[in-house]
């Protein structure tokens, strides 16, 4: 029993009660994430849409999250972390309620890109609020467990909802309101403000010294414009993959279950991999996710059956965890104290973008040339990207080390 404690205590030291709060509202949240996973199957399956314009919609939802994290990290560092999470989680659920009962496609389309914008304008946010609260030594670490907690909901949550579509695919849509319900009240109930002191007296600088700060970093901006092309690769697990394994004679459920191999390899190993990723030297770590994410969706041109779908998940799974523990922190080590939403919020629209281009992209080339195409694109995609990481990271860690 000691020997259990005292591994505990060295997975969590340094991790304060605030933080754990909203690793369990994030939690939460993911056990009831169906809508956007299973959102181009709904339009194709149950609203007769083409595939092209099912990935313009879906694209609209990238369109909204990438002025939400813009937004939201200039809000929070002028408001506050908390008024930014609570305008999110308590928006979002009834905008999910009237997208699942839409009829109109234009009124899909333009509810899609209002919920993606309210879906996603808490992330700068809760990642500046982490920066706040954990030291830097242990930031890394705490990355990777708020990435274990939305995927420990994940893991259940595409098995369920590939039930609940063969029910009715309006249940998808209230279930992901009442969790995230659930979430902007742990928030409103339990988490207190953040924000350092010394933010809240710059919060009153005026926009365009923010951006010209901005401006002279070269490093934050490189390092956003490669998260949009990991974001382009990433995303097709989201549009195409669904498309591409309906092409194969396999339905929601088998999609449900591949996604959830995703969350469970996240679920096994996360922890431990984000406790030895810290060691790591960050943009090595990072050319390393690179690499798994693009052999991973590489696999998917020799796919035929379920088990061979889901290898391929297991492997580009891993450069998502690197990935998502590593990129974060590079970002609250770059950033400022009065700057760390708007730091974390640049950042996260390049995944916001990215979700908007990605569909876009990926089902052109799925529809145009041809899904082998595809997923050979990613493969290479990927290999560019890690010696991109490799090339800029002495730069980076000169700037690093002076900051």
């Amino acid at each position: 029993m000691s020997s259990i404690r005292s591994r505990w205590s060295s997975l969590t030291i340094d991790l304060p009660p605030s933080f754990w709060l909203l690793w369990a509202g994030t939690v939460v949240n993911r056990l009831g994430g169906f809508v956007i996973p299973f959102l181009s199957l709904y339009l194709t399956s149950q609203r007769g849409v083409p595939v092209g314009q099912a990935g313009l919609v879906v694209a609209l939802f990238g369109a909204g999250s990438f002025g939400a994290q813009l937004a939201g990290g200039e809000l929070a560092d002028r408001l506050g972390r908390r008024p930014v999470l609570l305008m999110s989680l308590l928006g979002a659920p009834p905008l999910m309620v009237a997208l699942g009962m839409a009829q109109d496609l234009f009124v899909i389309a333009a509810l899609t890109m209002v919920l993606g914008f309210f879906t996603d304008l808490y992330r700068p946010a809760v990642n500046a609020a982490v920066t706040d609260l954990v030291p830097a030594e242990s930031r890394t670490r705490a990355f990777g467990y708020m990435y274990w907690a939305i995927n420990l909901g994940a893991a259940l949550a595409p098995v369920a909802a590939g039930f609940m579509a063969h029910i009715n695919y309006l249940l998808l849509f209230v279930g992901d309101a009442v969790t995230t319900l659930v979430y902007g009240l742990i928030v409103l109930w339990r988490v207190q403000e953040t924000q350092p002191i010394e933010a809240v007296h710059a919060a009153g600088v005026p926009l365009m010294h923010r951006v010209r700060q901005v401006g002279k970093e070269p490093i934050l901006l490189a390092f956003t414009f490669l998260a949009l092309v990991f974001g382009l690769i990433y995303m097709q697990g989201i549009v195409t993959l669904p498309l591409d394994m309906l092409r194969h004679g396999l339905g929601p459920a088998d999609y449900g279950l591949a996604s959830a191999a995703n969350g469970i390899v996240i679920v096994l190993v996360t922890l431990q991999l984000s406790k030895m990723i810290a060691k790591w030297r960050p943009f090595a770590a990072m050319a390393l996710a690179a690499i798994f994410l693009g052999l991973g969706f590489g696999m998917n041109a020799w796919a035929a059956d379920l088990p061979v779908y889901v290898l391929a998940v297991v492997v580009w799974t891993l450069g998502e965890i690197i990935g998502a523990a590593v990129a974060p922190t590079i970002i609250a080590d770059l950033s400022p104290v009065e700057l760390r939403g708007l730091y974390q919020g640049i950042f996260g629209s390049a995944w916001g973008l990215s979700f908007f281009i990605g569909p876009l992209l990926g089902g052109w080339v799925f529809e145009r040339y041809s899904p082998d195409v595809l997923w050979l694109g990613c493969a290479v995609l990927g290999g560019v990207l890690a010696l991109a990481y490799l090339a800029l990271s002495g730069a980076a860690h000169r700037r690093l080390a002076g900051h």
